[in-house]
């Protein structure tokens, strides 16, 4: 019966129309309704073990829940918004660095295959933290079950899940893009790079996420550390030969935060814009050894940004 109801919510549109309304109730009533240090501190706890001091933060993890509270406005929004953030890096450091788009639209109905390119591409939701689905060959797709997916992730809000408030008035729509691909037809790195008050601290590779997740941490002359961030770390992977030119491009959209993190790929000697990162890992990502948290808390120095 469970996976009779399934296949009824994910495979047809009627089953979407009927089950979801009441999906929305109920996360409303989970999330939206409990108060933000309330959500925050039961999520702080459970990853970290220890209760966030929201008053005076020392922790990297715990400023970043400060952040969370305290450093909210529209630019915030803008980046977070995978579709309104294309025009915010255009103007800050140009056209070239974007990722083509194919498509964007709010209504999952115009995605179908006459509406979509041969070569492969991506479909993710503007307002998601997370990756999209991945097409590389258009025939091979249910479109019904892909529609009744994207509308599924278009009713989430995540600001009421995590309470990160740069997501929560984002007007939702589905953003199509070419995919990005390696020499070898795979999904490239993306160097997700951690600004600290304006100054890059450390980049992040995530290496073979499908099949062992491994997180390599580099400082800022790409020297790997000796850090585990959630998941163990992987093979030495080699420094881009752009990394100068996407240290300085970072520092571009840096300036205007006292923490960002900002995603790019490197792919056949070309830089890509990947995404704009307020909260990694939510604040709730737990290191080791575990002196790191505080050792980078000691880097950050918080203030309440001004931009519009």
């Amino acid at each position: 019966m469970k996976q009779l109801i399934s296949n009824f919510y994910h495979n047809t549109r009627f089953g979407l129309a009927v089950i979801q309304p009441f999906k929305n109730v109920y996360e409303y009533l989970r999330y939206a309704l409990v108060p933000d240090k309330t959500v925050i501190e039961k999520e702080f706890k459970t990853n970290l073990g220890y209760t966030p001091n929201f008053e005076n933060p020392q922790t990297f993890n715990e400023k970043l829940q400060w952040l969370k509270l305290n450093d909210r406005t529209p630019l915030h929004t803008i980046c977070a918004d995978k579709y309104k953030v294309r025009d915010y890096v255009k103007e800050k450091i140009g056209e070239e660095y974007l990722i083509p788009l194919v498509l964007e639209t709010k209504d999952v109905r115009d995605i179908v295959p006459e509406n979509l390119p041969d070569y492969p591409f991506i479909i993710k939701t503007n307002h998601d933290s997370s990756g999209g689905i991945i097409v590389r060959d258009k025939s091979k797709h249910n479109w019904i079950n892909v529609q009744n997916t994207l509308a599924k992730f278009l009713n989430i809000n995540y600001y009421y899940r995590y309470k990160e408030w740069q997501y929560k008035n984002i007007e939702r729509r589905v953003v199509v893009e070419k995919l990005l691909m390696d020499e070898n037809g795979g999904i490239p790195f993306d160097y997700k790079m951690h600004y600290f008050n304006g100054k890059l601290v450390f980049t992040q590779v995530d290496i073979d996420r499908q099949i062992d997740h491994r997180r390599n941490l580099y400082d800022a002359n790409w020297n790997l550390l000796d850090i585990q961030w959630i998941y163990k770390t992987g093979r030495d992977v080699e420094k881009p030969k752009l990394y100068d030119k996407m240290v300085a491009l970072g520092e571009t959209f840096a300036k205007d935060f006292c923490y960002i993190r900002v995603d790019f790929y490197h792919v056949n000697d070309k830089i890509y814009f990947g995404e704009l990162t307020f909260h990694a890992e939510s604040g709730c990502g737990a290191f080791t050894p575990e002196h790191y948290d505080a050792d980078f808390g000691k880097l950050l120095k918080l203030h309440k940004t001004v931009v519009s």
